[in-house]
């Protein structure tokens, strides 16, 4: 079960909440400003003849009013809720009988601003800071109109910090539809990489059982008559290849059906391939070697392993795809090779494992072999940051090599 950690708090505080205390914060700033504070001889500003009167408490009140309201509907009705804190604006600076909307009046609008470019489309945001500029053009024109005395210098000051919210919520806006989208991405190909995965291990069992089957079914076609026992023995292994195979595809089919199930639900929660990976790995590795190498001999195509170095326990990853490699090489040589023979050298070096699977045969082809077997081999190898290579011998035959790195911690049995 996961558990969401809860937010910070500073991000549990809803946008309206931010806008509300953004105009407390600036009404305050106001009436300070207006007063003659300790330490100075006279206000930094002087108070218009209705600030201090009833009807100037009863516009501040309205006006205020409006912000909160705004605040309430900012994250239902946006633009809405915008016109109402440009309202508010505007009716605390016709308190102040200021030439221009002053920056503190606007700081509301402009934290407004921000969250509208932040969480809505950009159409919307666009339009909420033309609203913004718009009402402060709108403001000089009426007051040139009449006749009043105009403020150009502080009105372009606050459009500039208009245009800044906008741009910053902007800005937030495009990074998270970012992240969204490296998220989907990322989620897109885990799941890739794990139906990939899946489809060579499908690949490597299939292939090796079907020309383990392949051969002793041949076997016994030869020898039913004239030896019914060895013929016996043969479609014994063949139902034993035959049973594990399909045991084999169950698991896969079942492992495909539960990963499309977390396929859905990678909406609602980003997926772990790593933990999906240790819930689809078979439990196979180099410890199966001498297993495969008798069910292939008994096949018709002796297997002689040798073992050099320290035999000691590899990560999961890397037993897995070293298994898988020397299977695939050995399934290449009973079903290409046309020999009777192969061999299979495994060296335990101190920071690698090193892999070779040759034959004398007739040879696979050419080392830029188009076949899923050899891809599949090299896409293993690759993964593990490792060196792979492989091409007809020099005296004829074909070979396999890889070199897979194993971490230095791993302890030796």
């Amino acid at each position: 079960m996961h558990v969401t950690p809860p937010l910070p708090l500073l991000k549990r505080v809803p946008p309206g909440a931010w806008v509300a205390l953004a105009w407390c914060a600036s009404a305050v700033f106001t009436f300070l400003a207006r007063i003659r504070l300790p330490g100075e001889e006279t206000p930094d500003e002087y108070a218009a003849v209705q600030f201090y009167r009833w009807d100037g408490l009863v516009i501040l009140a309205l006006a205020t009013a409006l912000a909160v309201a705004g605040g309430l509907l900012l994250t239902r009705r946006p633009l809405k809720a915008l016109a109402m804190q440009l309202a508010a604006a505007g009716l605390a600076t016709m308190n102040l009988a200021a030439g221009a909307i002053p920056l503190a009046q606007f700081v509301a609008v402009d934290v407004a601003l921000y969250f509208i470019a932040a969480a809505r489309p950009r159409r919307t945001g666009v339009t909420a800071v033309s609203m913004a500029l718009g009402m402060l053009v709108a403001w000089l024109t009426v007051r040139l109109l009449a006749g009043w005395g105009i403020g150009v210098s502080a009105e372009l000051a606050v459009a500039l910090t208009a245009i800044v919210a906008w741009l910053l919520g902007d800005a937030s806006h495009r990074t998270r539809v970012y992240a969204e989208k490296l998220r989907v991405q990322a989620a897109g190909q885990a799941v890739s990489d794990e139906r990939l995965r899946i489809a060579r291990e499908m690949h490597d069992m299939v292939a090796h059982s079907i020309g383990i089957i392949a051969l002793q079914a041949g076997a016994a076609a030869r020898v039913v008559h004239t030896q019914p026992d060895a013929a016996g023995e043969a479609m014994t292994a063949v139902e034993t290849a035959g049973r594990e195979t399909l045991a084999g595809l169950r698991r896969m089919l079942v492992a495909l059906r539960q990963a499309d199930r977390v396929d859905r639900a990678a909406d609602q929660e980003p997926r772990s391939a790593a933990s999906a990976a240790d819930r689809l790995r078979p439990a196979e590795g180099l410890a199966d070697l001498d297993r495969l190498a008798a069910a292939t001999t008994a096949a018709g195509v002796r297997v002689d392993v040798c073992r050099r170095g320290d035999r000691r326990e590899l990560p999961p990853d890397i037993d897995l795809s070293a298994f898988r490699i020397v299977q695939e090489s050995i399934t290449n040589v009973v079903r290409h090779a046309g020999t009777t023979a192969c061999r299979v050298s495994v060296d335990y070096r101190d920071e690698e494992i090193s892999l070779e699977v040759s034959d004398e045969g007739r040879g696979r082809g050419s080392s830029t072999d188009t076949g899923f077997g050899l891809i599949g081999m090299r896409e293993r190898v690759a993964l593990l940051h490792g060196e792979f290579a492989a091409g007809p011998r020099p005296g004829g035959g074909f070979r396999v090599t890889a070199r897979l790195p194993v971490p230095v911690q791993v302890g030796a049995r």
